[in-house]
């Protein structure tokens, strides 16, 4: 069911400094229009992306989460990028039994010189989510997924 034209959702970004961020940044400075749902949460790595993060901007009513790093190999902390991709395709695979479409979740590498590609990131997943709509209330699965630290190979 598509939302009203001019709706702002709440979508949640989190974003490595050294590169998306950036990326966003130039893409500012560029005067490249974007969408402004968007509410970014910048973290020094994506790595920093603990799964739980994700799941809480969903139970606190976020209709949509983006986390965007480094490219594989760029990260300015080694291997952070890395171990974010690995946490959150296991999350991916979680949201379902939680109760969270995983339509509603995206991540991605942008650099900071790719001010057009974060430009096509934002407004790509931000029409996703206007297409999905407002997102309904989730389980309480997800819920006690957050009460007990979600201990799982994550």
């Amino acid at each position: 069911m598509p939302v009203l034209e001019g709706k702002e959702l709440r979508i949640v970004g989190f974003l490595c400094n050294w590169c998306s961020y950036g990326g966003a940044d130039t893409a500012g400075v560029g005067r490249f229009a974007q969408p402004t749902d968007l509410r970014v949460i910048k973290l020094p790595c994506t790595g920093r992306v603990n799964p739980l993060f994700v799941v809480r901007a969903f139970l606190n009513g976020a209709d949509g989460v983006l986390v965007s790093g480094c490219h594989p190999g760029d990260c300015h902390y080694t291997a952070g990028n890395f171990y974010a991709r690995r946490r959150l395709e296991v999350l991916r695979e979680l949201l379902d039994v939680m109760g969270i479409q995983p339509e509603r979740f995206h991540y991605t590498w942008v650099s900071a010189s790719e001010g057009q590609k974060w430009k096509q990131v934002v407004s790509d997943f931000t029409a996703r989510i206007h297409e999905l709509g407002p997102a309904t209330s989730f389980s309480s699965c997800a819920a006690v997924a957050v009460e007990t630290g979600m201990k799982t190979a994550i």
